[in-house]
């Protein structure tokens, strides 16, 4: 069975479904059997999608009109097809980019082999690139990660007011622009430096 999926990004008006569910028709996809969504590609809640992975059963075969319309990025486009050829679901695009893929023949899955490789590598560069970077910070005398909110001056200022009794600690947590974890994190209750406190000190 020919199971179709369509997607607009604006639900204005200003976009029409119109010129993809007259390709999914010349597909042979009947109108019953066809899903959309008028959300954006990057847009996690997509019902209409959900419900077409959903319907799809062993042997049926999804069809899109480009490869866009179903994945939010090639990553998610890469572990959605997997899933479906988990299920013995086939992929079928129509035109664009990956028109040339069709999982049910030798030649379409040979195509997305391709495309899943290269998802495989670009991750694998990033992955190196992030781990070269955190290299070379650390060599400078610098770690990874986001720079911290709590500087030298601020442990200096919760410290001497922590110590007083008078002090709110939301108020505090207010004029430091950190949360109560944070600074309790830095600061102990009396005033007392605790470990991500001398950390900060020792980073001035």
């Amino acid at each position: 069975m020919l199971v179709g999926y369509m997607r607009v990004s604006k639900s204005d008006g200003s976009q029409t479904l119109n010129l993809q569910q007259d390709a999914l028709r010349l597909a042979g996809v009947d109108d019953r059997a066809i899903y959309d969504d008028l959300a954006s590609g990057r847009a996690d809640d997509r019902p209409g999608l959900h419900a077409c992975l959903k319907a799809l059963r062993p042997g049926d075969t999804l069809v899109i009109w480009k490869l866009d319309r179903l994945g939010r990025n090639l990553r998610h486009l890469i572990n959605t097809v997997q899933d479906l050829a988990a299920k013995d679901v086939g992929l079928r695009v129509l035109t664009g980019h990956g028109a040339a893929i069709d999982t049910t023949t030798a030649p379409g899955k040979l195509v997305f082999a391709i495309f899943a490789a290269l998802a495989e590598f670009e991750r694998e560069l990033i992955s190196e690139r992030t781990r070269a970077g955190i290299a070379a910070a650390r060599a400078r005398g610098r770690s990874g990660g986001r720079k911290s909110k709590m500087t030298a001056a601020k442990v200096r200022l919760a410290q001497a007011a922590m110590g007083k009794p008078e002090t709110s600690v939301a108020a505090l947590c207010r004029e430091l622009g950190v949360s109560r974890q944070t600074l309790y994190r830095h600061v102990g209750p009396n005033g007392e430096l605790r470990k991500d406190g001398h950390q900060a000190l020792s980073r001035n």
